[in-house]
């Protein structure tokens, strides 16, 4: 920017870039620095030279930009990758909906302690009206209609936890596995069928091998 002198003596501005910024679509986002659910405003703009705040020569664009409606912040579109608070808690109780089960119907479909422990997860999780006998009856209709490979089983856990294990810390992803351990281990030792569907889940949310096998080990000498 070149300044020049007015009569005031106050300096005052003869030519600047400006960038004039134009919305090309909304939303609710996870805004990082308000630390919540956010609305937002996706844009892009156009920077300009202008002379004593006459826009005259362009001077390329800026953006897309996702600029938050309350604090204006502007981040770069993969702030649209974060679920929104909503969302991930959605993404949570379905993930432990589905580890759930799929232990279940791996071998604890038939065991009355086994889907007492599942729904009590359930219930914990957001499922308030979740109870014992719909999710036996739930588990076994999975049980009855399971592939032999468990090839669909391992999509459904995929499905539910990959998208998830990016934001969740190391302690939370563990929590999930966890959770399932006890569910399996509520009615005796793993069954291979059990140990299999634990793996996956481990493998689902990121966990190493070797500490997939930690967890279910350390959960195995927990009493229950």
């Amino acid at each position: 920017m070149l300044p020049a002198r007015g009569h005031s003596g106050k300096k005052s501005i003869i030519w600047a870039v400006r960038t004039s910024w134009e919305t090309v679509g909304d939303g609710e986002f996870f805004c990082a620095d308000c630390g919540g659910d956010r609305n937002y405003r996706r844009r892009t703009g156009r920077r300009r030279l202008t002379v004593l705040g006459v826009p005259l020569l362009k001077r390329g664009t800026e953006g897309p930009v996702v600029e938050c409606a309350a604090c204006q912040t502007h981040f770069g579109l993969d702030a649209l990758d974060h679920p929104t608070t909503t969302r991930f808690s959605a993404m949570l109780r379905d993930a432990v909906h589905t580890v759930a089960l799929a232990v279940l119907a791996a071998g604890g479909a038939s065991s009355r302690t086994a889907t007492a422990v599942a729904a009590s997860a359930l219930r914990a999780a957001g499922y308030d009206d979740c109870s014992e006998e719909q999710l036996g009856i739930l588990a076994e209709a999975l049980t009855a209609d399971a592939d032999p490979c468990g090839v669909a089983l391992a999509i459904e856990l995929h499905e539910a936890l990959e998208p998830l294990a990016p934001h969740l810390a190391p302690a939370g992803r563990e929590s999930i596995l966890l959770q399932g351990a006890r569910i399996a281990l509520a009615d005796g030792p793993y069954s291979p069928a059990e140990r299999e569907v634990l793996t996956a889940v481990g493998g689902a949310l990121a966990l190493c091998d070797e500490d997939t096998v930690r967890l279910l080990a350390a959960a195995a000498r927990t009493p229950s």
